[in-house]
Parts: structure tokens; sequence; C-alpha cells
């Protein structure tokens, strides 16, 4: 039966470990063909990416995929900055159409910023003016800073419709509505929405600057990677700014703005002017108070302790230090380029446990300096409070509850100056229905973020990364691996019982000693020790009758009423004991006990 037993677990073990043998096995071929099928993925994203069409909507819709229509669509600007040096005013840094120098897909490609601490500017048309009333506006680029940001921007601006925008002319004052994207020098990394705001009362201009967001967003600028920049703005003056499809900043154009966009009712009066009597001070010096008569101004600080005495062996014709004995002139010393040569000083060995020199008295804090004398301050009886300037209604105060409602935009620019180069821009979208820019940012910035962490992660993440995708592979780990698991552990600890419960059985069936049997010899040595003593203590008591009629009933009771009888009856008993040592053994194999014959105790 042992043997049927065995065979049986052997089996579950040999079927486990052909399991295990398998998923191991699947799991390496499987990896293989993730990494095959990665690269033919790649591959075929290579292959498969299409530059994504235009919806007919759009305002604007780049992919610089196109050499032949970006050079009919954009026009690099001639014009030269206003107020610069002519070295620096020409607008000559170089734009190229390239794919990305990292993880690039086959076929796409961007419009590249080629030079170094130069001036930039390209700028193309829509396909139709964007008129700010009922409909969202949408501004959606990417922007790849391939060899890091030291100083410099990579933000749009969208130009201001006007009868007479030449784009072969624009410059860094040509009148934009809004300027959107990123930009940093040194440390101070910004993400840039700023709206030119028309005064609705005399049509003035003003530029109003978004709060800076609280997300961080130097890493854009140094991780190399492409990043999609997202600017939704609401007709009820909401917005949103987003990176990589991630809220950085979102509020309203009315409250999160500076300036604010409406101004204030009421203003300080600018003829208002303060009198000339106008008392500000809210304390003043007393001048009743009088310095007293014994305050000494010239008292020191600390003086000489009075009270110490200079110690009776105190060594006053011993210097506290002396010319070491021990130094030796350095063989290269030469007294007429160095000098005459002098040991070095060394501290006094007379003065370790006693002073030396003269003697001076410790100082202390002089109990009677006070300092300068100040007269103290009192409430000023004049005081009239701080002065302020009545304030006015505001001449100029307007309630414009609509900045929404900006100047028409009809075209987007590029005027930058930077101190990297390479710096990557691709897929410029201009719509009024988000669901258009999700749908580009799939077909486009997704791809290469795909593409640029396949190339970029390991084979553990990939396979992660495979299995969240296809979430029906968490069953078949649990299969393949838990299971057998559950199985190698059942395994284990009931081949340790069946371990336990045969060496049990091996220990009723032998005569040999085992520990339990030396421990249970000595329980008996005890017990023939007390039988002695009992013997010792009756041979000294005379027999009566009631004793040897007790001994007796005890014997009967104890035998079974014979002699005869005595042995079997000792042996059933001892036969259940050992029924009953077996049935216990395995909670307690500790206490297990060798079966043994006790003889009946003499008295």
């Amino acid at each position: 039966m042992r043997m049927i037993r065995s065979f049986g677990r052997s089996r579950w073990l040999v079927f486990t470990l052909v399991v295990l043998t398998s998923f191991i096995t699947w799991t390496q071929q499987e990896e293989g063909t993730k990494t095959t099928v990665t690269k033919e993925n790649e591959i075929v994203e290579d292959l498969l990416y299409v530059s994504p069409k235009p919806e007919v909507s759009a305002y604007m819709a780049e992919s610089f995929d196109d050499l032949p229509g970006f050079k009919s669509r954009w026009v690099i600007s001639e014009a030269r900055k206003d107020g610069a040096d002519d070295s620096i005013a020409k607008y000559d840094g170089q734009w190229s159409i390239e794919s990305a120098q990292e993880s690039a897909l086959k076929g796409d490609l961007g419009l590249v910023l080629k030079s170094k601490a130069k001036h930039h500017a390209i700028s193309s048309k829509f396909t139709r003016p964007f008129v700010f009333d009922k409909k969202p506006l949408i501004v959606q680029y990417e922007v790849n800073f391939q060899n890091g940001q030291e100083c410099g921007g990579a933000y749009l601006k969208l130009l201001t419709d006007a009868k007479d925008l030449n784009l072969k002319k624009f410059h860094d004052k040509t009148p934009y509505t809004i300027m959107f994207g990123p930009d940093k020098c040194g440390n101070d990394a910004k993400l840039h929405f700023i709206f030119r705001h028309r005064n609705p009362i005399n049509g003035t201009l003003s530029e109003k600057h978004c709060n800076k967001p609280s997300a961080g967003l130097d890493e854009y600028f140094k991780d190399k990677k492409p990043h999609l920049y997202t600017l939704v703005l609401n007709p009820d003056n909401s917005f949103q700014m987003l990176v990589d499809n991630v809220v950085v900043k979102e509020g309203s154009l009315l409250e999160d703005f500076t300036p604010t966009v409406n101004p204030e009712v009421e203003i300080d009066d600018p003829n208002d002017l303060k009198p000339t009597d106008w008392d500000e001070r809210e304390k003043i010096v007393d001048p009743e108070a009088k310095k007293p008569d014994d305050w000494n101004e010239d008292a020191l600080r600390q003086i000489p302790d009075p009270n110490a005495v200079k110690p009776t062996d105190w060594l006053d014709d011993q210097p506290e230090t002396i010319p070491d004995s021990n130094a030796e002139k350095p063989v290269d010393w030469d007294d007429e380029m160095d000098g005459e040569w002098e040991p070095p000083l060394i501290n006094n060995p007379k003065c370790e446990n006693v002073g030396c020199g003269e003697w001076k008295a410790p100082v202390i804090d002089n109990p009677e300096y006070k300092g300068k004398w100040y007269p103290p301050y009192i409430d000023n009886p004049n005081y009239q409070g701080k002065w302020k300037p009545k304030r006015i209604p505001n001449p100029d105060y307007f309630d414009d509850k609509q900045p929404f409602k900006m100047s028409t935009i009809n075209a987007v620019g590029l005027e930058l100056w930077s101190m990297s180069d390479a710096i990557y821009f691709d897929n410029i979208l201009i719509v009024d229905d988000k669901r258009i820019s999700d749908q580009w940012a799939k077909e486009t910035w997704q791809l290469k973020k795909k593409k640029g962490d396949s190339d970029s992660e390991g084979l553990v993440s990939r396979v992660i990364n495979y299995t969240n995708s296809h979430p029906w592979l968490y069953a078949v780990y649990v299969v393949v691996i838990g299971l057998p698991i559950v199985f190698v552990v059942v395994f284990c600890c009931s081949e340790d019982k069946n371990k336990k419960r045969s060496s049990s059985a091996k220990t009723k069936k032998t005569d040999a000693v085992t520990p339990d049997d030396a421990t249970a010899e000595k329980f008996e040595e005890a017990d023939e020790e007390d039988d002695v003593d009992v013997e010792e203590t009756n041979a000294t008591r005379e027999p009566t009758e009631d004793s040897s009629q007790v001994t007796e009933e005890f014997i009967d009771v104890a035998g079974g009423g014979g002699d005869g009888d005595t042995g079997d009856n000792v042996s059933h008993v001892e036969d259940d004991d050992e029924e009953e040592e077996e049935g216990e053994e395995d909670d307690e194999p500790e206490l297990r006990r060798s079966p043994r014959k006790r003889r009946p105790r003499k008295d």
C-alpha cells in the first residue's frame, strides 16, 4: 500500500516537473517570440506609419512628411530684428526637414531647428482664419529637445489676422494673439501661455501671462524624448494646458493671469498728496526721560577678578614654549638661502601641571556695566495712522466677461533663439474639436512614445507590458505556475507526515533501545527505588488483619481475581495502552514511550 501511495505521489511530482519544465520552455520561447514580435512590430510600425490625413475642419494640420508641400506652405523669414546689432539682427538660423535622431518611425519627418545662438523665424498660414466665437480652440504639437536645452524656447505664436500680414517679414514685433509652448533658461523652466487682450474701451492691447504651473517641467528639456504640448481654450473662458495628455495647468482667463483681464473698479487718486504735517510715527522718544545720575556709560563690560589669587607654584620665570631639543637641522638647509635655522617651539613640559610666564587674573563680567543709555519710547500722542490716498472711480475700468473673444488668428509662426540645436518640431495641429486632436495624437505621438519605450525597456518590462495589454495571460500564469507550486507544497508536507508515521511504526516493532526507551527506563528505575522505600517502611510495621485484607482486595482488583489471570489481564491492558499511544503518536511524537511490561507494585 505504501508503495502504491509513493508511486502516486511520484506521478504527481513528475507531472509537476513536466508542467514546470514545459512552462519554462514556453516562457523562453514566448520571450524569444516577444522579442521577435517586438522587433517585427517596430518594422511593421515603420512600414505601416502613414502621415495622418488632415481633417477638412482643421485650420492647420502639418505633419512635415511632405517635403514639396512643406516648401509651398511654409515661409522662412527674411526680416531683421528691430533694435539689434547688424551682426545678430538677421534671422539666419537654419531649418531642416529630417527624421528624429533616435527611435524614428520610417517615413516620419519633422521640422528641425539646426543652428545654435542664432535667430530663427518661419511661419505658415491657416487654411482659413479661426474666429473666437462659439467653438473651442485646440493647439497641439510635438517638441523634442534632442540635445537637451540650456537656454531658449520652443513655443508657437498664433499670428493675428491682418490684411498686411507678410510672412516673409515675420519678426519679433509681428502682432500675435496667443503664444504657447515651452521655454527655459538656466534653472527656470516654463510653459508659456500668453494672450493679448484688447481693451474694449480704447482698443489698446496688453499681454496677459498665465500663472506658472506647479508641476515640474525641467525633465521635458533633458530627457531627449518627444513630448506632446496641448492647449485647450473654451468659450466659457476656461482653459487647460497638457503635456503628454496630462493636465499640468487649468483655470480661467479671468482669474489665473497676470495682470488680470479686468482692472480694478477704484484706484488711488493720483492728485491726492499727503499733508506735510501728517504724523505716521506710532512710537516716539520720551521727551521727559533723563539718564540716571549713577549710570556710568564708561564702565567696562568685563574686569579682572579681584578675588583671584596667583597659585603658589606658578612659574613666573619659565616660558610657555621652548625650542625642541630633539629637533635636527635638515640636511638640505641652506643658511644663505633659508636664513639661520631655528628649532621649532614646543610646549614647555614644566608648565603642564602649573602655569608659566606672567600671571594675570581672569576676567569676569562687570556688575557695574550698563552700557550706553537710551531714552525709552512711548506711544505717539499725535499718531494719525498710515496715510493712503483716497480712492476714486477708475476711469479706465471695464468688465470684459468674454476675454475668450480674442483677435482672429490666421497663421502660426516659430520665432526663436536658442543655445541648443536639433530642436525637433512635428505634427502641428489647430482644430476646434478635441476628438480630432486626440485621434491625431494617437496616430503620431503615441506611436513615437511606444517606439521609444520599446527601444529603452528591457525584456522583463516588455513581458509585463505585453501581459497588461493581454490580461487573459494572468489566468494562464496562475494555472501554469500557481497550481504546480500548490502540488509541490502539498507533496512535501504529506511526505514529512508519512516519514514521521513510518518511523513511529518501526519503533513499535523493535526491542532495540531508542531515546524514548532510555527515558522510560529512567522512570522505571525511579519507580523501583520508590518500591524499595515502601518495602522498608512496611517491614518496620507489624502486619494486621485489616492490612492483609486490603492487600488481598487490591490484588484481586488489579490482577483480575487470581494468579493465573494476572498475566493475561496485564497483557490486555498493555495492548490497550499501545493502541492509545499509537493514536497519540502523530500529535505528540516526542512523548512516545516504548512498550514494556510493568511489574505490579509490591505495596
